[in-house]
């Protein structure tokens, strides 16, 4: 067997990532096709969000302009945009990512999040992902909008700050909870550990929006931090 020789020494996590690769390769998600974690055929099923959308939380609208929530109780975060619909083989995908540690997924997620960027530029300075309680990080291991935010943010060259913006309160699964309650539910959840970010448009990222609640508190903990601007970018949206 030979391993695969580079201009630079190897580190140790690449080369587990090597032999777990020859051990157990990547297949899609969708299609279970070997060599890809997410082939180019299911990729492209996935749909994306087009307009019109709110032009504050991107919920679907009937016409460009403010949705009717964004007209008479506007969001204090100034936009939120989401790649694709949570459907489909990117719910499956995503569920992966999440919950059963595959987090190579990182990797066509985080492209697919730059991409947009990309062609839709959101004004940022740095990129903040949305936080975990440590609790549930060390639970997990990993935090799933950290680790779209660097692939991200790598992509098309900005910053990453995952200190500042801390989770100071643990909080239920929003899973089962309606508008009002995710809102309650994350309340004064968020703060800022210092004065970092103050000055600057902060583009937050996390893996999906349902109510805009989480990215809200965000937004209302780095505004009182001395954020300029706060915008959030998530991969996928719920309808």
């Amino acid at each position: 067997m030979v391993v695969p020789r580079t201009s630079a020494v190897l580190t140790i996590s690449g080369l587990q990532t090597w032999f777990l690769n020859l051990l157990f390769p990547p297949r899609c998600v969708g299609c279970h096709q070997v060599g890809v974690w997410l082939c180019a055929d299911c990729l492209a099923q996935i749909p994306h969000i087009e307009p019109p959308f709110c032009t504050r939380c991107g919920d679907a609208v009937v016409a460009s302009g403010l949705c009717a929530r964004c007209q008479t109780a506007p969001l204090r975060i100034e936009c939120i945009r989401s790649v694709v619909y949570f459907e489909g083989v990117l719910r499956e995908a995503m569920h992966r990512f999440k919950y059963r540690r595959l987090t190579a997924l990182a990797e066509p997620l985080g492209a697919m999040m730059a991409e947009y960027w990309m062609q839709h530029p959101i004004p940022a300075d740095v990129v903040v992902p949305v936080p975990l309680h440590a609790a549930r990080l060390r639970e997990r291991g990993y935090n799933q909008a950290a680790l779209l935010a660097r692939e991200m943010a790598r992509r098309v060259g900005l910053a990453v700050d995952e200190r500042t913006l801390v989770r100071q309160r643990a909080t239920a699964s929003q899973v089962k909870l309606n508008a009002k309650q995710r809102k309650e539910n994350v309340r004064d959840a968020f703060c800022c550990s210092s004065n970092a970010l103050a000055g600057k448009q902060v583009l937050l990222v996390d893996d999906v929006c349902t109510t805009g609640a989480t990215l809200e508190a965000c937004a209302v903990a780095l505004r009182e931090g001395g954020a300029r601007g706060v915008r959030a970018l998530t991969l996928a949206r719920a309808r």
